[in-house]
């Protein structure tokens, strides 16, 4: 695959070449003889499951690791290539070689001129050529087709508006070669569309671009090749046109990936009730308005919505991070009046946060204080002092169910990958058998298999009478594992319907805040009063 052909064009120029790149982290091969071409004016996707390599990857071609073995060669001016200089990232900008992290690496107090200017003019300086950045700038906006406030602080941007900064920021650099690492995990499928729209108009440009992402549909709509890698190594390498979806998904996790199936089952008693529940907030992503909720053991409600409608003030309520203002809550039919993250847990409630590296875990902990921190009071403590290797049989423990890739318990979890640290979440929520679970985009930004093995676990604990809230932008989850669905538009929740009665049409009118149109208020109410009834 050294020289793309598209068919009716010449081969393309070879930008980037990797050779046998290998990297271990103690007894964790991350990297196994790793060979990868990169082609001017192409897009590659890099497709594997969570700690099957690809960060690691690009990380040693942008010199943030040095490889223990393999080399990286870029191409120069003249279209030969020289070898990249290893463990330095200034090297690899001075090569023409831009990245954008998946956690953005923006100043938030500055404004999106100032983040992407800075460090590029000499320190010596005495005047910043304001007017003379702002023209190149339109200008690399005009060609890409990004658009975006640089004169606001970016702590006010959105999203996908701050990752655009980070791309302009390669390419105001110049950019020859643009990796992406998990580019779309933090946006809306809108926003998604919209950045492989750009990433299209760039490769067209002559621009050679490589993308991480263990997404099949994006990979299939945004790429011209495919490479996967599976535990270190890569295992295949495909044209993208005519790739089949199911091969691919078997070569990332090394077997066929079923998905799994909801089988109707009769409720049981309630577990959750929240009436006229609400909670105050600056905007509508953290507020909440009069919230009436039922979720009975061994049933699932799904809650959906556009991001930013009142799902986290719903979430961070049921995670004792919230407090209401007005309503009632009610736990296994007892009234909570005082309600924070200790009596949450105290009360059974197992809690998977939407932003694990913010609510789900502390980076400088070890895994296995991760998995044992919300039970450190109770069998991990005697005497005062922790029961080290107890927390250690614990982490291990979940490491071998849930296939956790790690050193060890011992490892900061902070050096896992997005979706091995989510791994260590919901082992520690679910190995507890709670009463109510509460699982806020429990898979975003796990691939397909890590994927079908959450759900498999959240259904298996709705067998054994957990009530659960799942609270997903994902529509497809949605439908496969709720029993019933509630929508948050405009921080209101609606009554919470049998999935069998929606379709995605009607999902997507309430999603719209046009609820009302199909009888809301009388539904709700009925579904108050069905929702209460015993089993």
């Amino acid at each position: 695959m050294d020289g793309a052909v598209d068919g009716t064009r010449a081969p393309r120029p070879v930008a980037l070449e990797l050779r046998g790149i290998t990297k271990r982290f103690g007894p964790l091969l991350a990297n196994d003889g790793i060979d990868l071409t990169l082609h001017r004016g192409e897009i590659l996707a890099i497709l594997g499951e969570n700690g099957a390599g690809k960060t690691t990857l690009m990380n040693i071609l942008f010199g943030h690791y040095t490889a223990d073995a393999g080399t990286v060669r870029v191409a120069d001016a003249a279209g030969r290539l020289v070898p990249l200089p290893a463990g330095r990232p200034r090297a690899a900008l001075a090569a023409g070689i831009g990245m954008v992290h998946q956690h953005f690496t923006l100043a938030e107090a500055l404004t999106g001129l100032d983040n992407i200017t800075l460090g590029t003019e000499p320190l010596w300086r005495l005047r910043r050529r304001i007017a003379e950045a702002r023209d190149r700038l339109a200008a690399l906006m005009a060609r890409a087709g990004l658009t975006v406030d640089l004169a606001v602080p970016v702590g006010t941007l959105t999203v996908g508006e701050r990752q655009r900064v980070e791309i302009l920021k390669a390419l105001y650099r110049d950019a020859q070669v643009l990796i992406l690492d998990e580019p779309t995990a933090v946006l809306t499928p809108a926003e998604s569309e919209g950045l492989f729209s750009v990433l299209r108009a760039l490769a067209a440009q002559g621009l050679a671009i490589a993308f991480i992402s263990h997404k099949l549909g994006e990979v299939a709509a945004g790429s011209d090749r495919v490479a996967v890698l599976r535990a270190g190594r890569k295992v295949a390498e495909r044209a993208t046109a005519g790739a089949d979806r199911a091969d691919l998904a078997a070569l990332m996790v090394g077997r066929a990936v079923a998905p799994v199936r909801r089988t109707a089952r009769p409720p049981g008693p309630e577990v959750l009730a929240l009436e006229g529940v609400a909670v105050a907030g600056p905007d509508l992503r953290s507020r909440l308005d009069r919230a009436d909720l039922v979720v009975r053991a061994g049933e699932i409600v799904g809650v959906a919505g556009v991001a930013g409608n009142g799902q986290a003030a719903l979430a961070r309520l049921l995670f004792g991070l919230a407090r209401p203002r007005a309503g009632t809550v009610r736990l296994q039919g007892r009234v909570v009046t005082r309600f924070d993250p200790t009596e949450a847990i105290r009360a059974g409630i197992g809690r998977i946060p939407e932003d694990r590296h913010r609510e789900g875990a502390v980076g400088a902990m070890s895994v296995a204080e991760n998995v044992a921190i919300e039970e450190i009071r109770g069998p991990f403590q005697r005497l005062g002092f922790l029961r080290r290797r107890a927390m250690a049989a614990r982490a291990r423990g979940a490491i071998e169910a849930y296939g956790i890739r790690c050193p060890g318990p011992d490892a900061p979890i902070r050096l896992l990958s997005g979706g091995n640290m989510q791994k260590v979440i919901i082992a520690r929520a679910l190995d507890g058998a709670p009463a109510l679970i509460v699982a806020a985009q429990p898979t975003r930004g796990l691939d397909v298999g890590a994927v079908a093995e959450i759900h498999r676990r959240l259904l298996e604990a709705r067998g054994r009478g957990a009530g659960i809230v799942l609270i997903s932008e994902d529509l497809d989850e949605v439908f496969a594992l709720s029993d019933r669905i509630a929508v948050m538009a405009r921080a209101r929740l609606s009554a919470a319907l049998p999935a069998e009665t929606l379709d995605r049409t009607r999902l997507g009118l309430m999603m719209a805040g046009q609820a009302a149109e199909h009888g809301e208020a009388q539904e709700r109410g009925q579904d108050h009063a069905r929702a209460r009834q015993p089993a």
